[in-house]
């Protein structure tokens, strides 16, 4: 037993030794940055903007190509892309690496939706204030919004037969300006160290639809696709079978502004024409915006993007 003891001091020593390295390492990491890209829109021709969040060691290595995390936000955060554009950082992956501070190894890519006139017919954009953006601390993190309580039971739902049409439930939506955010993807691999066979699409709400609707259309550019809250019409799940493009839907079973049974007819497409990676989680317990805070707050949905690449599909 004596002779152990050595042993057993060299152990730990070699253990601290090697946490304190891990951590020099992490702290000698180049720092994240967030920066601000100007375009001209294909749209209307006014000069816009748009955020491409680098992760934290970016500039440590001058020969690595990251994995791409394109993000549509939803209706709430439309504008100029100028003075408006930080209303995108309420939600999804940017709130979670730029206002939470997490280390996610992606080049996160996040254009702004034009108004279109959405803020004279929608209460919650006409009433918003700057005030609901979140600020950045320079040390520690925002505590996180609390979660919206909801007084529905957890029932279940019937599919639905029949849907509305897809651009008179969801209009001006981001199939409005597809040809902005293919220029502003195919910038960023010209601009920026990316992985072009690690391209990711996500959106929440009106960007859920968003995310059927130019994944189904440029089904060659992407790895995986990841639709919030957001469901697809059937006339987009051909396209995405056919390209067997790894897809994974998330709904709120408490969500009365988009309904769950609304989804199931597309993804049974999907089914019928036999995708073979399909993933559809209903989070019974949530509403509409609980649901996605979930989603990007965990873990999960990033681990599953980085198992997917066209090299491998």
């Amino acid at each position: 037993m004596k002779n152990a003891i050595p042993f057993i001091l060299l152990l730990l020593a070699f253990t601290l030794f090697s946490c304190t390295c891990n951590q020099d390492q992490e702290s000698s990491k180049s720092e994240e940055q967030l920066l601000r890209i100007p375009y001209k829109s294909e749209t209307d021709q006014t000069d816009r903007e748009y955020f491409v969040y680098l992760p934290k060691g970016y500039d440590d290595e001058p020969t690595k190509e990251w994995p791409v995390l394109l993000y549509l936000h939803g209706n709430g955060e439309r504008g100029n892309g100028k003075d408006e554009l930080d209303y995108v950082l309420i939600h999804g992956p940017l709130y979670e690496v730029w206002i939470q501070k997490r280390d996610l190894p992606f080049v996160i890519i996040s254009p702004q939706l034009h108004m279109f006139g959405q803020d004279t017919i929608k209460k919650y954009i006409a009433k918003r204030t700057k005030d609901q953006i979140p600020i950045r601390l320079e040390k520690g993190v925002s505590e996180r919004p609390k979660y919206f309580p909801t007084s529905k039971q957890m029932n279940g739902v019937t599919p639905s037969k029949e849907l509305p049409p897809l651009f008179q439930r969801f209009p001006v939506g981001w199939e409005m300006v597809e040809q902005d955010v293919l220029n502003i993807l195919d910038s960023t691999h010209v601009n920026f160290r990316t992985d072009k066979n690690s391209v990711y699409l996500s959106g929440l709400s009106y960007g859920g639809v968003g995310t059927f609707y130019i994944g189904s259309r440029n089904t060659e550019k992407f790895a995986a696709i990841n639709p919030i809250v957001g469901w697809g019409a059937p006339e987009h799940m051909e396209p995405i079978a056919k390209a067997q493009l790894p897809i994974w839907v998330f709904a709120g079973g408490n969500d009365t502004s988009v309904k769950s049974e609304n989804f199931y007819k597309g993804l049974n497409i999907l089914k019928e024409l036999g995708h073979k990676d399909i993933r559809f989680t209903i989070h019974e317990d949530t509403g509409h915006v609980n649901t996605w805070r979930r989603v990007y707050g965990g873990q999960d949905i990033y681990d599953w993007f980085l198992q997917h690449s066209n090299n491998t599909k």
